[in-house]
């Protein structure tokens, strides 16, 4: 370990205070994706804070941003984070199941989490500018903020747009979500291709559905005939897409099409066709040729949707983004990284409260409630041939993250570190609120955040204070892409949409009756008043 890694190493132990306290504030916000105001605004006054530079709105997105500290001529190394929470998923920093004060569990909340995602990232990021400066080391960091990771927004555009060019090298750290890639480094098999769009629905015409007859002049009126309208066109779109899935695709390559009705908020009595309606797709293929093939089938049927229904249709991009490119030297820069600070360790307060929320989650007391595989390393290479046991031998990429498109302007590490997770006693399924509460916690989350802090800055020096090493990450990257950026196996940015930020995506609003999820609870409303929380039993 050389000194600069040392005091990234003292610094990260110095501030795990602070880097506790942000965590709960990020996982206190619970904002999802594309509405990620206040954590975005925190980011960007705590870097400015620490000397950053920072563009807000970068890429044209609201709630991205993207920060520079330099400190002279040298490599520039990327770092990023992430702070979209998901709908339906609120839930407190406690044992028991219950949303944050005020909300119902409709609101948002953290899943991954990337309320320590993105501070672990945070941390390290602040511990490496510590090193540089008592050291004198050269070089620049870069850290963006990367809104709406759940629907894979912000890192095709940002790509796009030239926000990942010219980095030596960018340390991209997740949570554990899948075993085996627990406490390790992914090697060959990274995350695969992802789109997504949004099918709108719009019946603006509907004086077209039939012609005019004496009885009915007004096009209103009671006894006319009523053209379809958009809820329609939706729902035709819904069931053919919902039929014809084991059609688009060979059911091989680990593949998967999930689907998200927006609410258009068209409450009427009258006899009015709906005039808008919005679903999104979104489509987690292997390769892109598979992705473009979906999309063919889908666009057929909105097609087909609109026209029996007396609408137009529109078809909006949320994201494109590329399957992932894999970098052996990166990979052993963060596993070494990783191996040097060890695996996160949780303490007996931490698994007596882990042992309540195994009580309170329906389950019973383990002696040891937290799974093995969270306090042990697994190399890179073993974790690959696990991983690989389940896929088809042609199959290069799987599952999907956004990630990837990092990985084809610049060397990149993908680190998995443990967050906390319940052991299973006899076969047991905890619910998604147990999993959630954990993320909140400062005693079971807090290991997590600390451990990747500390990977993420150890990778970081190493890339700024060996040059060696960088340029093998170099040579690999060009090598895989054929001559770099532009070579003959790169794969250009896909991203040819705006930000689709101007949708009806979930979010908190403010009226006189206070702030609320958009979305009403599921209690009747004359027993809820502003006053109140919306607890359940």
């Amino acid at each position: 370990m050389t000194p600069a890694q040392a005091t990234a190493l003292a610094c990260l132990d110095d501030i795990q205070p602070l880097l506790s306290a942000w965590t709960r504030i990020i996982f206190d916000f619970g904002e999802t994706a594309w509405r990620e105001y206040q954590s975005a605004a925190w980011y960007v006054e705590r870097l400015k804070y620490e000397g950053f530079s920072v563009e807000e709105g970068s890429g044209g997105m609201p709630t991205a941003f993207c920060a520079h500290w330099t400190n002279g001529a040298g490599p520039t190394i990327g770092m990023y984070a992430e702070y979209d929470a998901v709908p339906g998923n609120c839930q407190d920093a406690t044992t028991v199941k219950r949303p944050r004060p005020g909300l119902g569990g409709e609101a948002g909340g953290h899943t991954d989490p990337h309320s320590g995602l993105g501070i672990a990232s945070l941390g390290g990021l602040l511990a490496v500018k510590a090193a540089m400066q008592r050291h004198d080391i050269s070089g620049t960091l870069r850290f963006t903020g990367e809104p709406a990771e759940k629907v894979r927004g912000s890192k095709p555009i940002h790509a796009a747009k030239g926000y990942y060019d010219g980095l030596a090298g960018m340390i991209s750290f997740h949570p554990f979500y899948m075993l085996p890639l627990c406490n390790t480094a992914r090697w060959d098999t990274h995350c695969g291709a992802a789109y997504a769009m949004i099918y709108r629905f719009i019946c603006d015409e509907p004086e077209h559905w039939v012609r005019a007859s004496d009885a009915a002049p007004i096009p209103q009126a009671h006894s006319a005939v009523r053209a379809p309208g958009a809820n329609d066109a939706l729902f035709m779109m819904y069931m053919a897409s919902k039929a014809l899935r084991d059609s688009m695709l060979p059911h091989q390559g680990g593949w998967s099409i999930s689907e998200a009705i927006l609410t258009a908020g068209q409450a009427t009595a009258d006899n009015l066709p709906a005039g808008l309606a919005e679903i999104q797709y979104m489509i987690r293929v292997p390769t892109l040729a598979m992705a473009e093939q979906v999309t063919a089938v889908l666009d057929r049927n909105a097609e087909a949707a609109a026209k029996m229904s007396g609408c137009r249709h529109e078809r909006h991009w949320v994201s494109k983004s590329r399957p992932g490119l894999a970098n052996h030297v990166m990979a052993t820069i963060a596993f070494e990284a990783l191996s040097a600070v060890g695996p996160p360790h949780w303490d007996e307060a931490a698994k007596t409260i882990a042992r309540e929320i195994q009580i309170n989650a329906g389950g019973a007391a383990s002696e040891e409630p937290f799974i093995e595989e969270l306090e042990r390393l697994i190399e890179p290479r073993e974790a690959e041939a696990i991983l690989r046991r389940d896929l088809a031998p042609s199959q290069v990429n799987s599952t999907s993250d956004d990630y990837t498109d990092m990985s084809w302007h610049t060397p990149t590490a993908r680190i998995y570190v443990a967050r906390p997770a319940l052991r299973s006693e006899n076969g047991h399924a905890y619910p998604a609120w147990a999993m959630n509460a954990l993320g909140g916690i400062p005693e079971t989350i807090d290991p997590m955040v600390t451990c990747a802090a500390k990977t993420v800055a150890l990778a970081a020096l190493r890339l700024l204070e060996d040059e060696a090493a960088r340029q093998a990450a170099v040579d690999e990257f060009v090598n895989r892409t054929g001559g770099g950026i532009g070579g003959s196996s790169w794969i250009a940015p896909l991203c040819d949409y705006q930000p689709p930020t101007g949708f009806r995506w979930p979010e908190y609003v403010t009226t006189q009756r206070g702030r609320d999820w958009w979305i009403p609870g599921n209690q009747s409303p004359h027993a809820v008043s502003r006053g109140e929380t919306h607890d359940r039993p």
